[in-house]
């Protein structure tokens, strides 16, 4: 029989961290639990509001969740899993208000509706097969689609300002979307813990390595970045949610399953609006299509944003290079990562990804004129003057080794220890959206016995549609409605 864990560490102090911290609290009200985040401020790499684009990732505007075949159908499997992962994540937030861990929900998330929007026949063609196909499944019912002008005005006039009367528009519109900030929201939640007694909280605490002792037990070396001490935390559990560093750490580890990745840095920039002119006449998050060879994260958005209360507008993400895995990390993190065991794997992914490649020289030589070039696609209107650059977060896409092949891998990943006693999150979107179906994940992978008898019903009282299909519109309406109210989200 598996045993409760008693002494766990979490190394990060991000949303991913964050939302482990309760689950773990709540099924095990005796473990102790330590965290460890570098910076002094949590919440500050990925999560952090201007880091991220901030959608709540529920696949209402995100093309790339709904690939289309060689014979033109569109496969909505993704899209409907990260749908049904997102409703999960609004269940979790719900409990955490009425369960006092987030004071006011209006200051983390906010009704801001997604658009897909597209031009040209082919992209409008397939942008009418994706409604049609999304829209039989309860999660999509009220996404509405528009050809006409007029309609797509009324959703969101800046991206048909002064656009060319012949050319074939179409958007789609889910009135239901949100803006999340997830920095907030990490912060919330830790506060709260720390208040209540639940957890102890370090920052400015550097994991520098992990050592697997005799008795089973992890040390975790830790320095005391103030205080210039280090010190070893002995743990039966360890949960590695560092970002983009959270590879170099795995890697620290030496079980066997570190050996099987490696991992490139990608860095974002948006072009963010400063006339409020602009602002305050786009109420909506828009996305587009990536361009062939482009990364998922930098499917090309006009969003409205909400940061610490001011509105914004922002337009991107561009992709930028760094060596750097973390925003605030080292030039020296890409070649640290580079060893014997993944080297070989490493470079036949990037002989094989040369238009990723290709498409990264392209936005580096980028000048702040071409990028709202790029931009009057969706906002044909735009003057370089309203806008100005920004640095957004860094990510690292992981490569998995097949055979001898490295395979690039999309989205999020979870590498666990085969005994359960250690687990990393790597890679990137729709990330922070589906953190708390992510943290189940890890649960699932490492104590498959306990999730299955000893903690299901905590984990139920949390999350009561956890085992929901989402396949009913009565079990939606009845979700939505609950998430909806608690949320303060306009239904």
């Amino acid at each position: 029989m598996e045993k409760q864990p008693q002494e766990v560490v979490l190394i990060g102090g991000g949303i991913m961290s964050a939302t482990l911290s309760i689950l773990l609290k709540k099924i095990n009200p005796s473990v102790k639990i330590s965290v460890f985040e570098k910076l002094e401020t949590l919440g500050f790499e990925s999560s952090e509001a201007f880091n991220n684009a901030g959608t709540g990732h529920s696949a209402f505007c995100e093309l790339n969740y709904t690939p289309q075949a060689k014979d033109g159908s569109i496969d909505i499997s993704k899209a409907i899993n990260i749908a049904k992962q997102f409703e999960i994540s609004k269940e979790f937030w719900s409990y955490l208000v009425e369960n006092q861990y987030i004071p006011s929900p209006e200051n983390f998330i906010r009704t801001t509706p997604h658009m897909s929007f597209v031009w040209g026949e082919e992209d409008v063609n397939f942008l009418k097969k994706r409604h049609q196909a999304l829209s039989q499944h309860p999660l999509f019912a009220t996404m509405q689609y528009a050809e006409d002008i007029e309609t797509i005005r009324s959703w969101a006039p800046l991206i048909v300002a002064n656009r060319k009367a012949d050319q074939k528009i179409a958007a789609t519109h889910m009135g239901l979307g949100t803006d999340v900030n997830f920095g907030q929201l990490t912060r919330f939640i830790f506060k709260s813990l720390v208040d209540k007694g639940e957890i102890e909280l370090h920052t400015e605490h550097e994991v520098k390595d992990l050592t697997r002792l005799s008795n089973q037990k992890w040390a975790v070396k830790v320095e005391d970045l103030k205080q210039k001490q280090t010190r070893a935390v002995n743990a039966d559990f360890v949960f590695i949610g560092a970002g983009g560093s959270a590879i170099l750490l795995l890697q620290k580890s030496g079980i066997p399953e570190s050996k099987l990745y490696g991992g490139f840095p990608v860095g974002g920039q948006w072009l963010i609006c400063q006339n409020e002119a602009v602002i305050q006449q786009h109420q909506a998050k828009v996305y587009g299509k990536a361009k062939l060879g482009a990364p998922p994260m930098s499917v090309p958005h006009l969003d409205t944003r909400v940061i610490n209360g001011k509105k914004s507008l922002l337009f991107g993400p561009f992709a930028v290079f760094s060596t750097k895995f973390l925003k605030h990390g080292s030039p020296l993190d890409l070649f640290k990562s580079v060893n014997m065991n993944n080297l070989g794997f490493l470079m036949n992914c990037g002989w094989n990804n040369m238009d990723l490649t290709k498409y990264l020289i392209e936005q580096v030589m980028l000048s702040k004129n071409k990028k709202v070039e790029l931009l009057k696609d969706y906002y044909p209107e735009a003057k370089a003057e309203d806008w100005f650059e920004q640095t957004a977060g860094q990510r690292v896409q992981v490569i998995e080794k097949n055979g001898s092949k490295g395979v690039l891998k999309f989205g999020t990943e979870i590498v666990s220890s085969t005994d359960g006693s250690i687990s990393a999150l790597l890679g990137a979107s729709p990330g922070a959206s589906t953190s708390v179906y992510a943290m189940l994940n890890v649960l699932r992978k490492c104590f498959p016995e306990l999730m299955k008898n000893e903690w299901k019903t905590a984990i139920k009282e949390m999350i009561p549609s956890l085992e929901e299909t989402f396949d009913t519109e009565e079990s939606v309406e009845r979700s939505r409605n609950w998430t909806s109210a608690t949320l303060k989200l306009n239904r």
